[in-house]
């Protein structure tokens, strides 16, 4: 088959003084947000392009056509269909979710305490089925606290312009104009008579929190909050003693916060502590006093507390540890809750009020576990919650527990109907040495018959951005790999912060060549430990993770049997220098401002993928994307494909793939997102010729 080519139509470029020539900068839409919105509105030769990739990676993939079959019924063999969430008591109600064998989304049950009688509040693919769309994607669902409304938020596109609409549960009926453009979090007010939501500006960036009466024209809709600063975006939250809203306005690395009182008739909020940068915070309020969740002068955070908020003389409540990144509180009438995380590794505690003992949680004798709390009940005056775990072999367990006796009870455990013996694998945790001596933790999970040879093909993943911690959880789809000779590796590099604020900040700025460099060592060091061999390692990342594929793939190309990168961030120096797009502006503090600061300019210029693809051999390369995404938009993954085209000087597979009717999380519903996963696995398989 021909292989697709994009019309080139060089743009000479200029920045501090450097010059360089991009021949596709051409395919990147002018008017891209309404393209989020219309993807009628893209350019006629774009979609021809993007179209004939599509075929091109159709025609590739063919056969393979078997084994995506293969690949998606055995994925969704180990997925309990007819599954019900446990329940949460509210007021009068509790409330749990369901799925179905037949539906793709979830349906929300109720039932009055007491009773039996059980009532479907909502049912995601009856509302999908209405509205007739390809794409359904559900934002929020709420219910207000008289238990009379329901509020959810769709987006049709995948773009995440969300529409909220209010609907009366008895009768069914809206009774309130839909408030488009959203990003779609609803929150109720105490008495049921607003609603506050956040509005998106012209460059979707939220910034402006906005309150609703029900019932009213939104017209009417009282702006509470604004945010002047491009970089920050709000949000608003209720306090755990139901006393306070909190507006939360932040970047990825300053945040400020303003409050008021829940039943404050006109809301003007007050001011808590005054952005400083490089300062986060979150202040909560529990019996009569405020906690404050901080990393001012604990670079792993601290809690401080006060009973008062206009003279804030905080006292330490909980001090910082060097290398463990300390969580926020869970409030119960007796007992405090936390969470912390050192060395890749989550723990959980809990304080007795009363005799100001803590203690930590076991879960299990298995040293890589996955572990969290959730309340099992709005009233907060109990000594009973559920308690969480899984880890790579072993799928999720909740338990009631009773934090005064310590006795804990099994609820629910996550059902493989197809079977499950967690002794089949062996789940390891290790560590290497980075280019600067810094140890990189590992997590390996193989299937016990897989030998340590050399001989086996290894995926390995990464993410390593904006301090988001990889955690060793369960995955029932990773087995399909596993279980076929592949061994999975989470890479917990630099950009997370699974070595608390430090790890973070040494992989971000001038810093985020780290990033790669600590994955290309776990990669090497892989090697030496015979798990695998060179040109025997599959790289998956998406995102910013997807950046890091980019970044290595022009690094250590011959390390690599493949690369699988999803909405892959891969253009970062031309998304970077244009401050109109949704994410640019916000993530200065992550990777750089270059269109200000000439050494931020130079530093991603010498790193972005797309600026630094060469003459050279790559390997087999499988790129997905998405129309309507406005984080990673269509065009960065599409140039990056016809400029590697341009340059690679092998025969290896380069694929790109477009979904012309999603956003940033792919495709919607749970049939969808399966599907997808089984085409990477499809691809992953050919080239390890295992298919």
């Amino acid at each position: 088959m021909k292989i697709p080519q994009l019309s080139k139509k060089p743009e000479k470029k200029t920045c501090h003084n450097v010059d360089w020539e991009d021949n596709y900068s051409w395919i990147h839409q002018k008017n891209i947000l309404e393209v989020l919105k219309d993807s009628q509105k893209l350019d006629p030769e774009v979609k021809k392009y993007l179209e004939e990739e599509n075929s091109f990676t159709e025609f590739h993939m063919s056969d393979t056509k078997k084994i995506q079959k293969d690949l998606f019924k055995e994925i969704k063999g180990r997925i309990k269909l007819d599954d019900e969430s446990l329940p949460y008591k509210d007021h009068t109600y509790e409330y749990w979710t369901k799925t179905t064998v037949e539906g793709n989304y979830s349906i929300k049950l109720r039932k009055k305490i007491g009773t039996n009688v059980v009532e479907e509040i909502w049912n995601g693919d009856k509302e999908k089925e209405q509205i007739k769309t390809e794409y359904f994607g559900v934002g929020d669902l709420e219910v207000s606290f008289n238990d009379k409304m329901l509020g959810y938020s769709l987006d049709l596109k995948g773009s995440e312009y969300y529409t909220i609409y209010i609907r009366e549960i008895s009768s069914n009926k809206q009774v309130t104009e839909k408030i488009e453009d959203t990003t779609g979090g609803i929150t109720f007010s105490l008495d049921d008579k607003f609603i506050f939501y956040s509005k998106l500006d012209q460059n979707h960036r939220p910034r402006k929190i906005f309150r609703h009466k029900i019932g009213e024209s939104i017209k009417n809709d009282e702006l509470i909050f604004e945010e002047k600063s491009e970089a920050f975006s709000v949000g608003l939250s209720l306090s755990s003693d139901e006393k306070y809203f909190f507006i939360n306005t932040s970047d990825h690395n300053t945040s400020e916060q303003y409050y008021f009182a829940a039943n404050e008739e006109k809301p003007k909020p007050k001011l808590i502590k005054k952005r400083k940068k490089g300062i986060i915070y979150s202040v909560n309020s529990w019996n009569g006093y405020f906690y404050n969740h901080t990393n001012e002068n604990a670079e792993d955070f601290k809690i401080d507390i006060c009973d008062n908020l206009s003279n804030q003389n905080w006292k330490t409540y909980l001090p910082p540890k060097e290398e463990v990144l300390i969580g926020g509180l869970t409030f119960l009438k007796n007992w405090i809750l936390r969470g912390e995380i050192s060395n890749a590794l989550g723990k959980i505690f809990v304080k007795n009020i009363e005799t100001n003992i803590e203690e930590e949680i076991k879960f299990t004798d298995e040293k890589v576990i996955d572990p969290g709390i959730s309340l099992k009940q709005r009233d907060r005056n109990t000594d009973y919650i559920h308690l969480n775990y899984s880890s790579p072999k072993t799928q999720g367990r909740v338990y009631l527990y009773n934090l005064k006796t310590k006795e804990k009870k099994l609820v629910k455990e996550q059902e493989i109907p197809s079977g499950h013996n967690p002794d089949d694998y062996i789940v390891e945790r290790l560590e290497c040495a980075s280019h600067d001596g810094r140890m990189v933790p590992m997590t390996i999970t193989r299937h016990k018959k897989t030998k340590v040879d050399g001989s086996a093909n290894l995926l390995l993943y990464g993410y390593g951005s904006y301090g988001n911690s990889m955690s060793p959880g369960f995955s029932s789809t990773k087995l399909s790999l596993i279980n076929r000779d592949i061994i999975w590796v989470t890479s917990h590099i630099r950009g997370g912060m699974e070595r608390g604020m430090k790890w973070w900040k040494e992989g971000k700025l001038l810093n985020k060549k780290n990033t790669f460099e600590d994955y290309i060592a776990v990669a090497k060091y892989l090697i030496e430990k015979k798990y695998t061999s060179k040109n025997k390692i599959i790289g998956m990342g998406g995102s910013a993770g997807g950046l890091l594929m980019g970044a290595v793939v022009n690094q250590e190309p011959s390390l690599f049997l493949g690369i699988i990168m999803a909405v892959p961030f891969v253009d970062s120096l031309t998304t970077n220098l244009d401050h109109s797009l949704p994410l640019t502006v916000g993530e200065f503090d992550e990777f750089g401002n270059a269109k200000d600061i000439k050494k931020h300019f130079d530093y991603i210029f010498s790193y972005a993928p797309y600026n630094n693809i060469k003459k050279m051999d790559y390997p087999n390369i499988l790129i997905t994307t998405s129309l309507s995404d406005n984080r990673v938009l269509f065009d960065e993954p599409a140039k990056f494909t016809a400029k590697l085209r341009d340059y690679k000087t092998d025969n290896n597979l380069l694929l790109l793939k477009t979904e012309m009717n999603a956003g940033h999380g792919g495709k919607s519903g749970r049939d969808g997102a399966i599907e997808e996963i089984a085409f990477d696995y499809a691809f992953a398989l050919k080239i390890a010729k295992k298919n």
